[in-house]
């Protein structure tokens, strides 16, 4: 395996890896997840049962399958209209919490995938406690780069609505076309930037290099709109296992406590093929990098 992480890989390698590394060390940082993490979750069924949810089973009207999910979806938009201050306020406190140990718990496994390209043996609080002594850029870098993808957003969506209306007064048919081009030049550009920044974390948390944002543009460079790709596909294949489950024990468990817990610990198991995907990712960038600048070194040195 480590032969395989030490040199540049093809889009189908890097999912390959990822699907490796994550059953050959899933006990590990899936045990990584479900301790900083399932607290959490076990925290937020308990300010909803305290909130009135049912633990087994929100009753909604029988019927055939497709009529009980509907229903069930329709008691959630109920029970979300009707809680409280109180359940909302326990409900962001909760998710305060998952933004502060979810990159702690990340920057983990990516100390974990990197021992593993270094052929190095870890444990579990090793690779945490690595992790713990990054807490602090890790939050700051990670704030940082959330405030720039929220201008991003926002910035687009403004520009796009008041030029579309601006076209719009003037000719409909324009308008919509001009809606149409702009959406997707801004998905386009706002998904590239956002991509060229994002291995900022990878850097803060190996490179020590903070905000990294820099370190990641120069690391993506030419390997952008593929990374966006692997970044869809792992999107694509996690989505497809969270909606699968959510699906399947909603017809049995209605909206309850328990199917909400049978959802967030499933996402344990996402999250981690999420990480150690980035992981491998981000090592391939680095790989590469340094590869290249190898290059750069010997050109250097048969010139001079």
């Amino acid at each position: 395996m480590n032969s395989n992480l030490n040199k540049p890989k093809g889009f189908g390698e890097i999912l390959d890896q990822t699907f490796k590394i994550s059953k050959y060390k899933f006990k590990d940082f899936f045990f990584i997840l479900l301790l900083l993490v399932g607290p959490i979750y076990l925290l937020q069924a308990i300010i909803e049962m305290a909130t009135g949810k049912s633990f087994v089973r929100q009753e909604g009207v029988g019927g055939a399958w497709y009529e009980e999910i509907i229903s069930n979806l329709e008691v959630t938009e109920e029970a979300s209209l009707s809680s409280n201050l109180a359940a909302d306020l326990g409900m962001l406190f909760v998710s305060l919490l998952v933004l502060f140990t979810y990159p702690v718990a990340q920057a983990a496994i990516i100390f974990g995938v990197n021992h593993i390209y270094q052929n190095r043996e870890f444990t579990v609080s090793k690779i945490v406690k690595q992790a713990f002594g990054r807490f602090f850029p890790l939050i700051g870098s990670s704030l940082l780069y959330v405030l720039i993808a929220f201008g991003i957003i926002f910035g687009f969506t403004m520009v796009g609505i008041f030029t579309s209306v601006f076209v719009f007064a003037i000719d409909p048919i324009a308008g919509v076309i001009v809606s149409i081009v702009m959406t997707v030049s801004f998905l386009l550009i706002g998904a590239f930037l956002l991509t060229k920044w994002s291995f900022f974390f990878g850097s803060v948390v190996l490179d020590k290099n903070s905000p990294g944002l820099s370190r990641s543009w120069n690391l993506s460079k030419g390997r952008t709109f593929k990374l966006i790709g692997l970044y869809i596909i792992f999107f694509l294949i996690t989505t497809a296992i969270g909606v699968a489950i959510e699906l399947s024990f909603s017809v049995f468990l209605g909206s309850s406590v328990l199917l909400g817990l049978i959802v967030n610990f499933s996402t344990l198991f996402t999250t981690l093929i999420m990480a150690v995907g980035y992981a491998v990712m981000y090592l391939d960038l680095k790989v590469r990098h340094d590869a290249d600048d190898l290059r750069e070194l010997i050109d250097d040195y048969h010139i001079g």
